[in-house]
C-alpha cells in the first residue's frame, strides 16, 4: 500500500465535504435595514441542501451502533432534499435506499434520485387526517414490515436529526464571534429548528430563534391547507418541537416564498429554493421587531435549480399563483413565451 501526504485542504472523500458551509453577508436585499443579515449557504453542500448534514449524521450513527450494515436497505419519506442527501450517503456506504414521495416531488429531484439508483415509491392519495405526509409515513411502515434488513432513518423522530445541528450552530457562532441576536429557521420536521434551539438553550446564549412556518402547516396550531411549495411546513405535528425554546414564529405563504426567492436572486445573485425565499420574506415581515445593529442569520437551505419548473418559471407562477403578478416582478418582467 502506497502512503502519501495529503494537504489539509484536500478532502478525504465526498462526505468529508459536507458541512463547514460559508456564511454570506446579505448586504443588498434590504436597502433600508438597520441590522446585519447573514445567510448560511447550505446549498454549498455536495448534495445541494442542509439535509446532507442530517442524512450523513443519522447514517453514521446507525452504522456505528450496528443498526445497519453494508447491503441493508434504508427507507425514508421525503419531499426531496432528505432523499437526495440519503442517496449520496447510501451510495457511498453501500446501502440500498427506498424513498417514499408524493406528487409534489419535482421532476428535477426525481431525475437525481433515479441517477443515484434510488427506488422511488410514490403515494398519490393524501390521508384525510395528515395529508400526503401521513400517507407517506403509512407506506414507510408497510415497507419496513415487508423488506428484510430494512432501517427507517426517520427524520421525523430520530434524535440524531436535531443533534446534527449542534455542529451547524457551532460553525455559525464561530463565524460571528459568538454574537448572533436573531436566527430565522424554516420548519418541517423541526429537526434543524430544535437542534439550533437546544444548542442556544444548553449554551445559555441570548440568541432569539424565530420559527418560519408555512401557511397551511399544522405545526403551530394552524389549520391544514393546500401548499404548493415543498420543503417547509408539515401536515402532522412535529415530534421535536418545543415551543418553550422558540422566541417567536411567523407564517409565510407560497407567494412569500416565491417573492423572497426572486428578491434573493435579483439582489444577491443567489439562486435558492422555496424555504430560503420564505425566510427572506419572514425577515422583512419581522424587521420592525429587530433592534438596530443586531446580527441576524437564516439558512439558505437548498439550491434553486430544483425549482426551475416552479418558483423560477413565470408561466407556472401565473397559472398556480396568479396573485404573484401583483406581489412582485421577476427578473425580466412577466413576459412569457
Amino acid at each position: 500500500m502506497i502512503t502519501q501526504h495529503i494537504s489539509d485542504t484536500v478532502s478525504e472523500s465526498i462526505i468529508h465535504t459536507i458541512g463547514n458551509t460559508p456564511l454570506v453577508q446579505l448586504n443588498r436585499i434590504f436597502k433600508q435595514k438597520k441590522f446585519n443579515l447573514f445567510g448560511k449557504l447550505e446549498a454549498a453542500n455536495p448534495g445541494g441542501s442542509i439535509k446532507d448534514r442530517t442524512s450523513l449524521f443519522i447514517l453514521q450513527q446507525a452504522l456505528a451502533d450496528g443498526r445497519i450494515k453494508k447491503g441493508d436497505t434504508v427507507i425514508e419519506s421525503s419531499s426531496g432534499n432528505m432523499a437526495v442527501g440519503l442517496a449520496q450517503a447510501c451510495l457511498y456506504y453501500g446501502l440500498k435506499l427506498i424513498v417514499v414521495v408524493d406528487p409534489k416531488l419535482n421532476s428535477h429531484t426525481e431525475k437525481i434520485l433515479k441517477t443515484y439508483g434510488v427506488q422511488i415509491e410514490k403515494v398519490i392519495k393524501p390521508k384525510d387526517d395528515g395529508g400526503f405526509l401521513a400517507a407517506r409515513l403509512e407506506r414507510v411502515q408497510y415497507l419496513l414490515m415487508s423488506i428484510p434488513n430494512s432501517f427507517w432513518s426517520n427524520q421525523y423522530g430520530n434524535q440524531n436529526n436535531p443533534l446534527t445541528h449542534h455542529k451547524t450552530m457551532t460553525e455559525m457562532m464561530d463565524s460571528l464571534d459568538g454574537k448572533l441576536d436573531y436566527l430565522f429557521v424554516a420548519t418541517s420536521t423541526c429537526g434543524t429548528l430544535m437542534g439550533c434551539a437546544d444548542y442556544i438553550y444548553e449554551n445559555n446564549l441570548d440568541t432569539k430563534i424565530i420559527a418560519v412556518d408555512a401557511v397551511g402547516s399544522v405545526l403551530f396550531g394552524g389549520p391544514p391547507l393546500k401548499r404548493l411549495i415543498p420543503g417547509h411546513g408539515a401536515g402532522v405535528p412535529s415530534q421535536f418541537l418545543d415551543t418553550n425554546k422558540i422566541h417567536d414564529y411567523i407564517y409565510v405563504d407560497d407567494v412569500d416564498c416565491a417573492r423572497g426567492c426572486w428578491s434573493l436572486l435579483e439582489n444577491e445573485s443567489i439562486l435558492c429554493g422555496g424555504s430560503s425565499g420564505g425566510m427572506i420574506s419572514a425577515v422583512k415581515k419581522y424587521s420592525k421587531h429587530i433592534e438596530e445593529g443586531s446580527n441576524c442569520a437564516l439558512f439558505l437551505c437548498d439550491r434553486g435549480e430544483r425549482y426551475l419548473d416552479t418558483i423560477y418559471n413565470k408561466e407556472w407562477l401565473l397559472q398556480k399563483l396568479p396573485e404573484s403578478r401583483n406581489a412582485f416582478t421577476p427578473l425580466g418582467g412577466w413576459q412569457v413565451a
